[in-house]
């Protein structure tokens, strides 16, 4: 297993400003720095590349439909907007290093119109990720798609939902990306879930149910960890929070309150965490049977 941290702790637009993190990543232990943006334009992908590989780390990369960006909707020109939207990211993804490109891209972030989603709609995002897999297959990248919660999208709440939807595209360059602070809120079992998505999961962030430091709170690690092992997913997990002093992250993600005396102490001791918890659920499996 792979743990990266997320850049969205400190920033919501990585960039060059932002390179002297990468050294403190590498120092607290993890593999990769998961770089977030929602604009691409005249991002300095080769460069930030090329610092992450001189620490040692691994690059994924992130990001979210927002605005009225959406594969959903019923409107043929908002579709395509978000088509060359996730092209872009994709591409972007490459130059960045990551073999993976992950976030919501079925609806906006915080879209709710008051009703379930419809067949039409599902069926409309199916068509615009199976579009996709020429360019992801030209530049080797996965699409990670992310269900989030109720509170956050109407489209895409639950891994059976995900599963549904990759079970259709039916492509292994479209995956899930399994988030435990969605799971937390929609699933009745973390790690029914994660077995339930089996091998559509190509990428998951480990956050804690508030947010805040992994291991602070009630989400049922030890059930995620074990999940993971016997779905043999042995890639990345990555820490996901938000910097509560982000007017922008702030005020998407609802963060009204500190969630950990620092940004920091959510990584480093995230991270810490992590770490046995995974260990734990490894010996369990190992262990020999009496």
């Amino acid at each position: 297993m792979k743990f990266g941290i997320n850049t969205l702790l400190w920033t919501a637009s990585f960039d060059l400003e932002h390179l002297p993190l990468l050294e403190q990543f590498k120092q607290w232990g993890f593999d990769g720095v998961e770089v977030a943006r929602f604009s691409f334009d005249g991002f300095p992908a080769r460069i930030i590349r090329e610092a992450a590989h001189n620490e040692g780390l691994e690059v994924t990369f992130c990001s979210a439909l927002t605005g009225d960006l959406s594969l959903v909707s019923d409107d043929a020109a908002i579709r395509r907007r978000a088509s060359d939207f996730i092209r872009q990211g994709i591409e972007t993804a490459a130059e960045v290093g990551a073999s993976v490109f992950v976030g919501p891209y079925l609806a906006p972030v915080g879209q709710l119109l008051g009703r379930r989603p419809t067949g039409d709609e599902y069926q409309r995002g199916i068509d615009g990720l199976r579009a996709l897999a020429p360019c992801l297959r030209e530049y080797d990248v996965t699409l990670a798609i992310e269900p989030l919660n109720r509170f956050e999208t109407y489209v895409m709440n639950t891994a059976a939902d995900a599963k549904r939807v990759c079970d259709a595209v039916h492509d292994p360059y479209v995956g899930v990306l399994f988030d435990t602070f969605h799971a937390n809120i929609e699933e009745k079992d973390a790690g029914d879930a994660i077995r339930t998505l089996g091998p559509h999961v190509a990428h998951v962030h480990t956050c804690e149910n508030d947010r805040g430091i992994p291991g602070s709170g009630h989400v049922a690690w030890d059930e995620v960890f074990s999940a993971l092992g016997d779905i043999q997913y042995h890639d990345w997990c990555v820490i996901e929070s938000f910097g509560s002093r982000i007017p922008e992250i702030a005020a998407a993600a609802c963060i009204w309150r500190d969630l950990a005396p620092s940004a920091d102490a959510i990584a480093r001791d995230g991270l810490t965490f992590l770490k046995e918890a995974l260990s734990r659920a490894t010996a369990r499996t190992s262990a020999p049977a009496v």
